[in-house]
């Protein structure tokens, strides 16, 4: 599911090689404070996101991916980060950080309204996970 959005919609020159954390969930994700989400609609994965423990009651919001047809009015993207932000408060996380790419306009628009603040690459803490992709980030103070 990740893939196609990546690849095929944005354009992005990205293999499943380069994300090994997709084939490893549940030790790169769900360990401390992380945890990885699934979205579905009728029976079909529709989008995902997952946290990241980063140490220092911090986390990254990674994998924050919605097909277009569970974008908008259906509220997927929305319902996954309510979920992801409700974990980490409920596990002490006080700051959580995210990198995204300049082609994803619409999610740089939806991380702003939903209270994240464009941060500088070196203001990223040091355990920040940083892909070869990222080139614009953000944090959110919980």
């Amino acid at each position: 599911m990740i893939l196609p959005i990546q690849r095929d919609e944005f354009g992005i020159a990205i293999t499943a090689a380069d994300q090994p954390d997709l084939g490893a969930i549940p030790e790169w994700y769900q360990t401390g404070t992380g945890q990885f989400w699934l979205a579905e609609l009728d029976g079909q994965a529709v989008g995902t996101v997952a946290l990241k423990d980063i140490g220092g009651a911090a986390a990254a919001l990674r994998k924050m991916f919605v097909k277009p047809e569970a974008r908008g009015s259906v509220g997927a993207a929305q319902a996954l980060l309510d979920a992801a932000l409700a974990h980490a408060r409920m596990n002490g996380v006080a700051t959580v950080w995210l990198g995204t790419t300049d082609r994803f306009t619409a999610a740089h628009r939806f991380y702003e309204k939903n209270g994240f603040d464009p941060v500088a690459v070196e203001d990223l803490p040091d355990a920040f996970p940083r892909m070869a992709v990222d080139t614009r980030f953000y944090r959110l103070a919980l």
